[in-house]
């Protein structure tokens, strides 16, 4: 890494719960937004970015994702709409993505781990075991000189308590220890200047999350539909959500400052 005087400023705009809900004027206004916003520059969605409901899904996949892609996008978390219980139905959701697709708490059902709770494969792996979709559970992104770890964390669709565990080809582990889990060893390997969690967990547990200490910046939220106009800052972590359907999105500004990312959140109307 670059000592940190030698790094621009870093601006974040974020996007969630579109629902398939991306107008052209709306395109034009993100793509307008983002190019417009000094680099290094990232964009990120925290999830439920098509228009299916949590059991259907369109065999040809979601036209919005081919937008989004054409947009720029590094990364998107894994909504609650955005998953299905088998193999198909998910790859069908999710392939026409051009970007990475995360969620550090699913697992393939038939894969446990030593261990008194069942787990996915190695946190610090690329991807969901050899399973498709490809979602994997980070991912590092070097821009500039920058380097930038994102998490994702997705709201549980199926448990190991749910019956519907016998239907499904995929298990969600609770979002919050998964996090406990993984997190500590993913800083200590990447060593990132700035730590971003996308998540589609709803804004109780992004405060819940951002309580554990676990070394994120920058929670970027999904689910609850929520407008933070700039941000919720608790403890070293800032929370931001930038409403829903394309109404909004959030810009948030990082500098570091002695090492520690320093950042300013607002909200641009779309």
């Amino acid at each position: 890494m670059s000592p940190s005087g030698s790094k621009k400023p870093l601006t974040i705009l974020h996007t969630n719960d579109f629902h398939n809900r991306l107008t052209p004027e709306q395109y034009d206004s993100l793509h307008s937004l983002f190019t417009g916003l000094p680099e290094p520059r990232l964009l990120l969605d925290a999830g439920d970015a098509g228009g299916s409901t949590n059991v259907t899904f369109r065999i040809a996949g979601e036209p919005i994702l081919d937008r989004m892609s054409d947009l720029g996008y590094s990364a998107m978390t894994v909504g609650n709409r955005d998953f299905h219980v088998s193999r198909l139905g998910l790859r069908s959701k999710l392939f026409r993505a051009q970007f990475p697709i995360l969620c550090a708490n699913i697992r393939p059902s038939k894969v446990r781990l030593a261990g008194s709770e069942p787990s996915r494969d190695d946190p610090l792996a690329d991807s969901l075991a050899r399973d498709e979709p490809a979602i994997r559970s980070h991912v590092v992104l070097e821009i500039d000189n920058w380097r930038v770890l994102v998490f994702g964390l997705t709201v549980p669709m199926v448990t190991e308590r749910m019956w519907e565990r016998k239907l499904s080809a995929y298990i969600f582990d609770p979002p919050l220890r998964a996090a406990e889990r993984i997190l500590p060893r993913l800083i200590e390997r990447v060593k990132p200047d700035l730590t971003i969690a996308l998540t589609h967990i709803g804004l109780r547990l992004d405060r819940e999350l951002a309580a554990t200490n676990l070394g994120v910046d920058l929670i970027i939220g999904g689910h609850s539909h929520e407008t933070l106009p700039e941000g919720e800052r608790m403890g070293d972590s800032l929370i931001v959500q930038a409403g829903s359907h394309g109404r909004y999105a959030g810009i948030v500004e990082a500098q570091l400052a002695d090492g520690r990312p320093m950042l300013k959140a607002r909200i641009a109307t779309l």
